[in-house]
């Protein structure tokens, strides 16, 4: 059904809801009495609209009423009860370690923050940190190979949502399951530490990308957890070395490496890793087939600690040969004096 933006129709449309009972009295947008389905929003005189919401925006949402759609101003809106709920998905599909799903709902960043904001992660090595994001129930995440790179001591942070609280969650149990160095990405597993299932994110199955595109990203750039940047896509296709890349305005900055890119639906359409210095607005996000690519082919890139090639290349220290207090530090030295 196409989206009516005609001025009269929909002010005829929306006075018509306007004239529907408060909640409370069983009243759906189509006007028919019985169970209310749908949304239901919430508006700010009190009375109450009942209806599918086909997509929104910071400042618009779209309602359908089955006869029509009409499209109500967020400031319009004081609540708003979803009818589905953040961890179901229509088609969810989990045969590979990711999953996917269809029909995912439009939504304003904000409100797809608080969906999947959960399934980001802050990626901590010996020297850096990075981020990263849950694909499985079960702790696989996805980060850049980079933000582990000669690094074999993992830990993440992830956040866990209570009724009241969000509380940080230290995993120390990480293991590196496969490195590909030339897409620059990792895989690893999380163990959670209470044996708790952990929130996940869902990856776009399909590339479907566009210039102009709306995108936003969450990571912990320089060490500011969870921080939510957005932007558009500047282009979908930009070369560098062979890969293609995703380049957008979004803001990417040391930290957020490893962190997802997502659209609209809450699907992540990429994998931040760069931005170049002292160059305003680009960024680039590595596209999700090269990271569904390297999942399913993720034998070929197993880590193994023993082979540098596949980003461990922990050298022992050198042993001493003079002990004693180095010149710095020794009093007795004359030039110290």
């Amino acid at each position: 059904m196409a989206l009516t933006n005609a001025p009269l129709r929909t002010a005829l449309v929306l006075s018509a809801i306007l004239a529907l009972p408060a909640i409370g009295q069983g009243v759906s947008a189509s006007g028919s009495s019985g169970t209310l389905t749908g949304d239901t929003l919430v508006l700010t005189d009190g009375r109450s609209i009942t209806a599918p919401i086909l997509k929104e925006t910071a400042e618009t949402l779209w309602l359908d009423l089955g006869h029509s759609v009409v499209e109500i101003p967020r400031s319009r809106v004081e609540s708003i009860v979803r009818a589905r709920q953040d961890d179901e998905a229509t088609d969810a599909t989990g045969k590979d370690l990711f999953q996917t799903a269809r029909d995912l709902p439009e939504r304003a960043p904000r409100e797809q923050a608080e969906r999947f904001g959960d399934a980001v992660i802050k990626v901590s090595t010996p020297s850096g940190l990075g981020s990263g994001f849950i694909i499985s129930p079960d702790g696989y995440a996805i980060t850049n190979a980079h933000v582990i790179q000669r690094e074999s001591k993992i830990k993440c942070t992830v956040w866990e949502r209570g009724e009241k609280e969000l509380r940080r969650v230290l995993v120390e149990d990480v293991e590196i399951i496969a490195v590909n160095n030339h897409t620059d990405l990792a895989l690893i597993k999380l163990k959670h530490p209470e044996g708790k299932p952990f929130r996940h994110v869902y990856v776009q199955s399909r590339e479907e990308l566009a210039a102009g595109q709306s995108v936003f990203a969450i990571g912990n750039p320089l060490g500011l957890e969870r921080s939510l940047s957005r932007g558009v896509i500047s282009t979908t296709q930009r070369d560098f070395e062979g890969l293609t890349f995703i380049q957008t305005d979004t803001q990417i900055n040391p930290g957020n490496s490893g962190g997802p890119l997502f659209n609209d639906r809450g699907e992540v359409i990429g994998v931040t890793n760069m931005g170049i210095p002292l160059g305003e607005g680009l960024n680039f996000a590595i596209p999700a087939r090269y990271v569904i690519d390297f999942i399913r082919n993720r034998d070929a890139f197993a880590y193994d600690k023993e082979n540098p090639n596949s980003g461990y290349s922990y050298a022992p220290p050198p042993a001493r040969t003079n002990f004693g207090p180095t010149p710095g530090l020794n009093d007795s030295t004359p030039g110290d004096r």
